[in-house]
């Protein structure tokens, strides 16, 4: 299965970036596409298009949540979580500087109002998003894989 094919087609279809590797892992995840794409909305261009934390990172969150086992107890958990979320947004940085969308969009003229852009042709060409997909879903496949958590 090609998660990063998935994951940039949906995006080239418009949806968001958190959106679009929430997707690549739908055949792995215990929810259905619906429920993935609407619980993935609010993330996307920084969470609601604020450009705070890249939607891509917010989506590993929401992919490892689902994803890894817990203990039932409840502290142990969120250490453990976080511990993980951690390696993998230091991943993140090591390839990309920042996991701050306003930065990682820095040399593009971008916008905060809550009303998304047109996806033209021109947007796919300045918009380097598409990488941050790409970056985000092969960051978290390899953790995935090498834990047993997915299959290739």
């Amino acid at each position: 299965m090609d998660r990063k094919k998935l994951g940039i087609d949906a995006f080239t279809k418009g949806y968001n970036c958190c959106q679009s590797v929430v997707f690549a892992f739908k055949n792995d995840l215990p929810l259905d596409e619906n429920t993935l794409l609407d619980l993935s909305v609010g993330f996307g261009a920084g969470f609601a298009r604020t450009r705070n934390i890249c939607g891509t990172v917010s989506a590993m969150g929401i992919v490892t949540g689902l994803l890894t086992k817990k203990t039932g107890d409840v502290k142990k958990d969120k250490d453990e979580s976080y511990k993980l979320l951690q390696d993998l947004i230091n991943q993140f940085i090591d390839e990309n500087s920042t996991i701050i969308c306003g930065e990682l969009l820095k040399n593009l003229k971008v916008s905060t109002t809550p009303i998304s852009e047109e996806r033209t042709k021109e947007y796919y060409k300045v918009r380097p998003c598409a990488k941050f997909v790409e970056d985000s879903i092969e960051i978290l496949e390899k953790y995935l894989i090498e834990n047993g958590l997915i299959n290739e």
